[in-house]
């Protein structure tokens, strides 16, 4: 299982094969969770699954669940849970981002229109809390909460800071809620549905919550630092979309005479090409994009420190091969 494929790189090749069956099993429940007898809801509801996906937060639910009993009944309906829940929110970020393309496919609101994809992304959820209803009271308040923390960012990152509000804080707090939230969710269950003890779950839930966020950040830095499509998106875009990030942000902060030029490019969505070449160029040479590296490295480096305690063997090893790939990413 290649770093380049999910992101964590299993050496265990027993181990490997395991996790590879159980990511199956998941593959399958999902495909029953949404389920539906009228044909346009069962097409809309696997569009995005079809298109496939990197499966990251059932991944890391199974290896959150080693250091448990990872052969738990109710592991893969968690796993099931979160990534029903992440693929909803994919339904409504495409409305509005009025995205044409999500996984190189076309996206449901461009197929079909924002009414459907809406309500798509409003089904699976409701699927999500159809399979977590099975999982017992607190797995119940847990999915709660966290759907609190994703709708909370997505209103507050459209709404944007308050006046007299840290921009920076802002938008790291946003992130830590459209991002880590679920990601922390997903740890939590694994450990958690593993029977895994409370200190172990507590650890990893903040590993997820971390390492979650460095990743989106890391993305942040690849938008602007790549010629190539890391990101799966073209580099610049955010840029051109005036999308805060944490360079660009950075550099907002920046109060030196030289960078006037360059916050008054970054003030704004940048439609112009020539405006864009001169901005990712003037972002590219500024110390910000260094400072956004460390800011990373530092979050990476907090996540790993969690699993210090846990048990050595192929799931820690798994977890800790997330932290080198968000800092190998960003060079």
């Amino acid at each position: 299982m290649s770093s380049s494929t999910f992101g964590v790189t299993l050496r265990d090749d027993a181990f490997e094969a395991h996790v590879r069956d159980r990511l199956a099993e998941i593959e399958r429940g999902l495909a029953r969770a949404i389920d539906a007898e009228e044909p346009l809801i069962a097409e809309a509801a696997t569009h995005l699954l079809r298109a496939g996906g990197k499966r990251f937060r059932p991944l890391l639910v199974l290896l959150a669940a080693e250091f448990g009993d990872s052969t738990a009944a109710d592991i893969v309906p968690a796993a099931v849970v979160v990534e029903l829940t992440h693929l909803a929110t994919l339904y409504h970020d495409d409305v509005m981002d009025e995205a044409a393309l999500r996984r190189g496919a076309e996206s449901a609101n461009a197929r079909w229109d924002n009414s459907i994809a809406i309500l798509t992304g409003d089904y699976l959820f409701a699927r999500a809390s159809r399979v977590v209803a099975d999982l017992g009271p607190e797995a119940v308040r847990i999915q709660s909460d966290t759907f609190s923390r994703l709708v909370q960012g997505q209103i507050r990152e459209t709404a944007g800071p308050r006046p007299g509000a840290d921009a920076l804080s802002h938008y790291l707090s946003v992130v830590a809620d459209k991002t880590g939230s679920l990601i922390a969710t997903s740890a939590r269950f694994g450990a958690m549905m593993a029977g895994a003890p409370r200190t172990v779950q507590h650890a990893l839930t903040e590993f997820g919550e971390r390492i979650g966020s460095a990743f989106q950040l890391s993305d942040d830095i690849i938008d602007v630092a790549s010629d190539s499509d890391d990101s799966g998106k073209t580099p610049g875009t955010d840029l051109r979309e005036g999308v805060p990030t944490l360079p660009t942000l950075l550099a907002q902060a920046s109060r030196e005479p030289r960078d006037n030029r360059l916050r008054e490019l970054l003030s704004r969505p940048i439609g112009d090409d020539g405006e864009h070449t001169e901005a990712l160029g003037l972002l590219r040479q500024h110390s910000a994009l260094d400072e956004a590296r460390e800011f990373v490295r530092t979050r990476s480096d907090e996540a790993r420190a969690l699993l210090a305690d846990l048990p050595a063997g192929a799931a820690r090893d798994g977890l800790e091969s997330l932290c080198d790939t968000v800092v190998t990413r960003i060079r």
